[in-house]
């Protein structure tokens, strides 16, 4: 009876469960990549190179991966106190911003385009002033900073909050009463706790923007070499019935996405294991 007791799963219909699990993903993402792969291996080596070190692509591959940095950076700053705001402290109209703050999950992403453009276009009112004072947001890589920031932001919000909302606050009274000043209760006390949670929204953001589309085709202006971006590159190719072409350049944003969810992950593991004290 002791071995039979022992010998039994902690989850029942483990098996099953995994099997589903595996399956589903199987289904839903590996065949899909699989299928990718297979597709740009119709190149040869020489042609696949050729593809994706062509300039336009190489340009549209840079644009994305540093707009999409520069975005999830920024978000990752202004999240922070606005995950602390809906976390810790109670104001008139904090539900109806809490919502708005997952408004970018639910609009759908050429609405948002079409909003941010008329919004900082030229005739636009923010665009319209920024225009004056020699600031031009539509039609140049500061747009697509901005529409990133806007898809992005939910991202770092919702990752942090509830880590937030899970911190003793004992632990926070109690350094201030042994004589550390706010900022040393936010970076000796509060910060480490959320390092994870701020790789992880970062991780997230800047996945989002890499791949994002509807609402950066719009506020770009999608000029080659200048503010084209690489999921338009895809869309180009895929118009001009160069499947093997587009293959090529999504392979690239794969790989580059994957290395870098990876590092990222390995810093969330590391800042984990710090903040515990693990070695």
């Amino acid at each position: 009876m002791a071995k039979e007791i022992k010998g039994r799963v902690v989850l029942p219909g483990f098996g099953m469960t995994l099997g589903v699990t595996l399956f589903y993903v199987s289904v839903m993402i590996l065949l899909p990549f699989a299928a990718l792969v297979l597709k740009s291996a119709s190149l040869s080596l020489h042609e696949f190179y050729e593809t994706v070190t062509a300039p336009r692509v190489t340009a549209a591959l840079r644009l994305s991966l540093l707009t999409a940095w520069i975005a999830a950076s920024i978000n990752v700053v202004f999240g922070v106190p606005a995950a602390w705001v809906l976390s810790r402290y109670s104001f008139p109209g904090k539900r109806l911003l809490d919502a708005m703050v997952d408004l970018p999950f639910a609009l759908p992403t050429a609405v948002a385009g079409i909003a941010l453009t008329a919004m900082f276009g030229p005739t636009g009112g923010p665009g319209a002033i920024l225009g004056r004072l020699g600031v031009k947001i539509a039609f140049t890589p500061a747009g697509i900073v901005v529409a990133l920031v806007f898809i992005g932001l939910p991202f770092v919000v919702r990752t942090l909050q509830p880590v937030i909302e899970s911190l003793d606050r004992r632990m926070e009274e109690a350094a201030a009463t042994l004589g550390a000043s706010p900022a040393q209760v936010f970076f000796r006390v509060i910060l480490p706790p959320l390092v994870p949670a701020l790789l992880s929204g970062f991780s997230l953001a800047f996945a989002r923007g890499i791949g994002e589309y509807g609402s950066v085709v719009f506020i770009s202006g999608n000029m080659p070499m200048r503010t084209e971006i690489a999921p338009l590159v895809i869309m180009t190719k895929l118009q001009q019935f160069d499947y093997a072409g587009a293959t090529a350049v999504a392979v690239v944003l794969l790989i580059v996405s994957f290395i870098v969810l990876s590092a990222v992950r390995l810093m969330e593991l590391r800042a984990g294991f710090w903040r515990t004290g693990v070695r």
